[in-house]
């Protein structure tokens, strides 16, 4: 299991136990334990951090520009958060994270047309903003 975050916001726990921290990257950093391991859903590249990142390529209010690369790296992050404290973030913490996050769930076994509810009752009640983003996890199942 992964370590505790020390908090309990933003981490949404999957059917699997695995956790993953959701923030939106224009609030400062939580305090506590820093993450081992980051995806950041952003338009441009992010700064540097001191723990491992990986730059996914997703436009404010849109989609991931690469979907192939978006399953390979939100599979990275589902895997890596079984043993390691993993961060999911974009601007505001929401749309695109809130997104990712459902796509995880559908990878961790929720069924794709419930992983928008399953991030809004875990996470926050207004994640996946756009109708596309909603559409987006529906088919992320099928693919």
């Amino acid at each position: 299991m992964a370590e505790n975050w020390g908090s309990t916001d933003g981490i949404v726990r999957f059917p699997s136990g695995a956790l993953v921290r959701g923030r939106g990257l224009r609030h400062p950093l939580p305090s506590g334990p820093v993450p081992s391991f980051a995806v950041y859903l952003l338009g441009r590249q992010p700064p540097p951090t001191e723990w491992e990142a990986r730059w996914l390529p997703w436009p404010d209010f849109r989609l991931p520009k690469d979907r192939r690369q978006a399953r390979t790296v939100l599979e990275e992050a589902l895997a890596r958060a079984r043993n390691e404290r993993v961060e999911i973030a974009c601007g505001g913490g929401r749309g695109r994270t809130g997104t990712a996050l459902a796509c995880m769930a559908v990878l961790d076994g929720v069924p794709a047309d419930q992983a928008v509810a399953f991030v809004r009752r875990n996470y926050h009640h207004r994640a996946v903003e756009t109708p596309w983003q909603r559409r987006f996890v529906r088919r992320f199942g099928d693919a």
